[in-house]
């Protein structure tokens, strides 16, 4: 051996597959950390944003319903039976729709047993629009009220 070149004590043998795994956990904890705090976020906006959306959904449907009873009674006043008829018709038909959905609907329990009342007047009042019997016009004013006090509570 030269004498100018210092000896070096024996380094012990190193595992290089052991600082390549613990900085793997750590870059996917780190991205994991990341990823959460960017999404939380977005999350929680999106959850809300479903919720009134769902409302307004709910609040639309029981206007339209509305909507088309006031068109049925508007038209039964005018003596126009049939588009009353048709109107009233569609009435029972988008009502009995957001029944159906239960615990979905924009109803709420009491709203739907209530409701479900209203129902049993379809067959007497299309048969008296088809008729083109003027009473039609004081039945359906008469269930346009109720359906108001109904969706008012």
């Amino acid at each position: 051996m030269p004498e100018n070149t210092p000896i070096e004590p024996p380094r012990p043998a190193s595992n290089p597959a052991v600082p390549i795994a613990t900085r793997f956990f750590v870059v996917l904890i780190v991205a994991t950390v990341a990823f959460l705090t960017g999404f939380t976020p977005g999350w929680f906006k999106s959850r809300s944003a479903a919720r009134k959306l769902e409302k307004t959904r709910q609040e639309l449907a029981v206007s339209q319903i509305q909507n088309k009873l006031a068109s049925a009674a508007i038209d039964a006043r005018r003596a126009e039976y049939e588009p009353a008829r048709q109107a009233a018709s569609q009435f029972f038909t988008e009502l009995r729709d957001e029944l159906d959905r239960d615990s979905k609907s924009a109803f709420t329990p009491a709203q739907r047993e209530e409701a479900k009342k209203l129902l049993s007047q379809r067959d007497d009042l299309i048969t008296l629009l088809a008729r083109g019997d003027p009473a039609a016009a004081n039945k359906l004013t008469d269930l346009y009220v109720a359906y108001r006090k109904l969706t008012q509570t």
